[in-house]
C-alpha cells in the first residue's frame, strides 16, 4: 500500500491527456523499440528464397515497368530525365510512405495478442514501424544513388538543386503522414474489419492519383481540369517536391510545400488523439 511519504516509479493509467505523446515514458522501453524494429527488419523476408534481395528487386523491377508502359508505350514525357531515373526516384518516395501506412494500419489487430498480455506504450509498435521502414528506404535509397551516379557518367543533364536542404523535412512528411492515417486507419479497422482489405485497394488507387509514374506539369497542361486533385494531395506534392530538388526538374511551390507541412501535422495529431482513445478500449472489439 502507498503511504503519504511513498511515490510510485511508474504509474499505470486508463486516463490520458487528449494528445499524449509521452517521450520520457517511451525512452523508457527504448529497449523494447530498439527489438520491435530489429523484428520487423528480420522477419519480413525470413524463410524466403531471395531474403533482403527483395529491397532491391521491388524498386527496380517497377521502375522498369512503369518505364515500358508509361514512358515507351504511353510516350509520357519526363523533361529530359532518363525515364527509369525519374521513375525510381518517385518509386522511392512512394514506397517509404506506403510502407509506413500499410504497416501502421493494422497495428490494433495484427498485435492484439501482445497488447492484451503486456503492457508497454501502444505508440511504440507503430513507431516501430516507421524506423524499420527507415531502413529499407536507406538501401532503396543507395540504389538511387548508384543509378544517378550511372547517369551522370553516361553525360545526362541531371543535378540536384538548393531544395536538397529539405531532404529531411521530406522524409520526415512521409514518415510521419503515414503514421497519422494509419494510427486512424488501424484505430477503425478494431471495429471495422473490411477497412483493413479497402486500405489494400486503396493505396494502389492513390498512387496514381499521386504523381509517382507521371510528372504533375503532363496533368496540368493535358487535363487541367484534374489538376486539383494533384495539386491538393499532399502525397503527389511530396512525390513531385522529392523528384525536384534530386532531378531539377518538376514543379515545386512553397504554397504546396506549407500545405502538405501543415497537412501532415494536423493528420498525425488526429492519429494520436484516435489512437490513444482507441487503445482503451479496443481490446473489447477486436
Amino acid at each position: 500500500m502507498k503511504t503519504n511519504d511513498e511515490t510510485w516509479l511508474y504509474e499505470i493509467s486508463a486516463k490520458h491527456k487528449l494528445i499524449d505523446l509521452n517521450f520520457k515514458e517511451i525512452w523508457r522501453y527504448r529497449d523494447l523499440l530498439v527489438l520491435f524494429v530489429k523484428r520487423d527488419i528480420t522477419t519480413v523476408y525470413k524463410q524466403t528464397v531471395l531474403g533482403p534481395l527483395w529491397f532491391f528487386i521491388q524498386p527496380l523491377f517497377t521502375s522498369v515497368i512503369f518505364t515500358l508502359v508509361f514512358n515507351s508505350i504511353a510516350n509520357i514525357s519526363t523533361g529530359g530525365i532518363p525515364p527509369f531515373l525519374f521513375n525510381l526516384t518517385g518509386i522511392t518516395a512512394w514506397n517509404y510512405f506506403k510502407v509506413c501506412l500499410t504497416g501502421t494500419s493494422n497495428v490494433f489487430r495484427g498485435n492484439a495478442g501482445i497488447f492484451g498480455k503486456v503492457y508497454f506504450p501502444r505508440v511504440i509498435m507503430p513507431l516501430s514501424v516507421v524506423i524499420s521502414n527507415l531502413v529499407k528506404f536507406g538501401i532503396q535509397l543507395l540504389i538511387l544513388v548508384f543509378f544517378y551516379g550511372y547517369y551522370l557518367y553516361q553525360g545526362n543533364s541531371i543535378s540536384p538543386n538548393s531544395n536538397l536542404l529539405l531532404f529531411p523535412v521530406y522524409v520526415l512528411m512521409m514518415a510521419f503522414l503515414g503514421l497519422g492515417a494509419g494510427m486512424v486507419i488501424s484505430a477503425f479497422t478494431t471495429k471495422y474489419r473490411d477497412l483493413s482489405m479497402l486500405v489494400t485497394f486503396a493505396v494502389s488507387l492513390l498512387m496514381y492519383v499521386s504523381a509517382v509514374p507521371f510528372p504533375m506539369r503532363e496533368i496540368q497542361e493535358k487535363q487541367p481540369q484534374y489538376a486539383w486533385l494533384l495539386e491538393y494531395n499532399p502525397v503527389a506534392q511530396i512525390i513531385e517536391g522529392f523528384r525536384y530538388m534530386i532531378l531539377d526538374t518538376g514543379v515545386f511551390t512553397w504554397w504546396g510545400f506549407f500545405f502538405t507541412l501543415a497537412f501532415t501535422v494536423v493528420l498525425f495529431l488526429v492519429g494520436l488523439i484516435v489512437f490513444n482513445r482507441t487503445e482503451k478500449t479496443f481490446i473489447d472489439t477486436v
